[in-house]
């Protein structure tokens, strides 16, 4: 699952992950992500950090406090690169922060090398 307010970015990292041959699916703010989430059970959430209506710390934060997202593999995707903000990032939950410009190569080996949740957790093998 794919998490970015901005249209354009959000719509080419679907179209590149789906290319790869991912099952994903997007979000344009905090609160539809949850959403979504819930009903789609993602394994691996990329998730932009400056969202409207609720950013991608307390997204993160949401996630980690639900049963059925507890084991997502949250990868943090933002312009904010600092260590604070880095370490912040992992404070919310993320296990991964990528800065932007995404890196193709590294969020490949990221998806790749990403540890595989409890078959128990998911219903279906999604991405």
């Amino acid at each position: 699952m794919v998490v970015e307010d901005n249209n354009d970015a959000a719509d080419m990292l679907v179209a590149v992950l789906s290319v790869l041959g991912h099952e994903v699916q997007v979000a344009y703010d905090g609160p539809s992500a949850l959403e979504r989430a819930r009903t789609f059970l993602p394994e691996v959430v990329i998730c932009d950090l400056g969202l409207p209506g609720m950013d991608g710390f307390a997204v993160a934060r949401a996630m980690r406090a639900e049963a059925p997202l507890k084991s997502t593999y949250l990868v943090a995707l933002s312009g904010y690169a600092r260590p604070e903000d880095v370490q912040r990032s992992a404070d919310a939950g993320f296990d991964q922060h990528v800065a932007k410009p995404a890196n193709l190569e590294n969020l490949s080996r990221l998806l790749s090398e990403r540890p595989c949740r409890p078959a128990t957790a998911a219903a279906s093998p999604t991405h």
